[in-house]
């Protein structure tokens, strides 16, 4: 491990002050030993590991999975499997059923990257057959997962109904190749790991058993990717299913707190500068709602960890207003280290991350995929 990851103060850095707030910063040594921990909970088996690059979006992460040899990828957008694709991966699962123009989108994206293989997710009938119709009118095969709902009913197909009866039918649809079964259950929450695993596994074990069923029919060596951060520990556990968690890489507040059995380590922090003291238990920072992820409520949404006499008071589009208890502790320019509740959304904010190496601001990277489309 890195010295620095142990250090009471690893978040301080010593140039800060040659750049302008608020700022998004990612730790390298943190995000390696994330990375590190992941393959370590999957016993070193890189074949089992699909990780999700909903969260950072960035190419030289995607590079960094490289290093680890690293080759499949989850993503969530076309953009997001373009970035994959230009930055070595070769196995791309977008998981997400493409519909009306996105179908041929996913087409110009197979025919700009031939060498890689691309997958996407199906939950009926009448999608699949639309995607089939695009694909041979491009003369391309599209390799599909069958989405499951195991419980979240946000896309899916029943994981108790006639999945056998589906995956059969989509096996005979001329333009598409069932590659798998895919299932994301975040759903649960529960704070307990045994509870989480308690509730993940009957669905598991259904998916398990109608993949065996199939074998059985002649539909084999069918691929199981299942599960994001909150059940990673269990999906870990079970061989034979591949694991894609996102926020790993990452990590934030909500994690930290919600998922204890979890090792990972804050990786990612925002700096914000102090603009005004408004009132003598009041300061405000330029943190607003285009700077951190505001879909929870005003105490979820960054925490203040080296500043624990910090609780927000009032937010807005370029302001943050935080209540204090230390008379005379903040002047106007002091710099803030935060750690976002939900570090997904509130990367996709900025259009690069400044990346810290021991104890400097070195470089920066291009949350790329930020963007819808990048060129595809």
């Amino acid at each position: 491990m890195t010295t620095i990851l142990s250090m009471k103060n690893w978040q301080e850095i010593s140039n800060l002050n040659a750049f302008d707030t608020p700022l998004f910063v990612v730790y390298e040594a943190r995000l390696k030993s994330n990375i590190e921990m992941a393959l370590v909970m999957l016993s070193g088996n890189v074949d089992r590991f699909r990780p999700h690059i909903k969260t950072h979006k960035i190419g030289e992460v995607i590079q960094l999975f490289s290093e680890y040899q690293i080759r499949k990828i989850k993503c969530a957008t076309i953009a997001e499997a373009e970035l994959a694709a230009a930055n070595g991966m070769n196995d791309i699962l977008i998981a997400y059923q493409p519909v009306g123009f996105k179908i041929n989108r996913l087409m110009e994206l197979m025919l700009a990257f031939p060498e890689c293989q691309f997958s996407c997710l199906v939950d009926n009938p009448d999608t699949a057959d639309q995607i089939a119709m695009v694909a041979l009118e491009h003369q391309l095969e599209v390799a599909v997962y069958v989405d499951l709902n195991t419980g979240m009913n946000r896309t899916g197909f029943p994981v108790d109904g006639n999945v056998i009866g589906f995956c059969l039918a989509l096996s005979g649809i001329k333009g598409l190749k069932l590659k798998g079964l895919h299932a994301y259950d975040g759903h649960l929450h529960d704070q307990d790991p045994a509870v989480r695993a308690e509730k993940a596994r009957p669905a598991l074990e259904k998916i398990l058993a109608d993949a065996g069923e199939l074998a059985k029919l002649g539909i084999s060596d069918l691929k199981i990717v299942a599960g994001g951060s909150n059940t990673f520990s269990f999906y870990a556990s079970r061989e034979g299913v591949e694991c894609s968690p996102g926020t790993f890489v990452f990590w934030d507040d909500n994690y930290t707190r919600h998922l204890p059995e979890l090792e990972f380590q804050p990786a990612a922090l925002l700096i914000c500068t102090v603009i005004s003291l408004p009132a003598p238990d009041l300061i405000c920072v330029d943190l607003g709602y285009k700077s951190v992820s505001s879909e929870n409520p005003l105490e979820k949404r960054v925490l203040f960890p080296w500043n624990e006499d910090l609780t927000p008071y009032g937010h807005s589009e370029e302001h943050l207003t935080l209540k204090h208890t230390t008379s005379g502790k903040y002047k106007i320019g002091d710099r803030i280290y935060g750690l976002p509740y939900h570090v997904c959304p509130t990367c996709a904010l900025y259009e690069e991350a400044q990346v810290v190496r021991g104890r400097q601001i070195e470089t920066s990277w291009k949350i790329k995929a930020r963007d819808k489309k990048i060129s595809i």
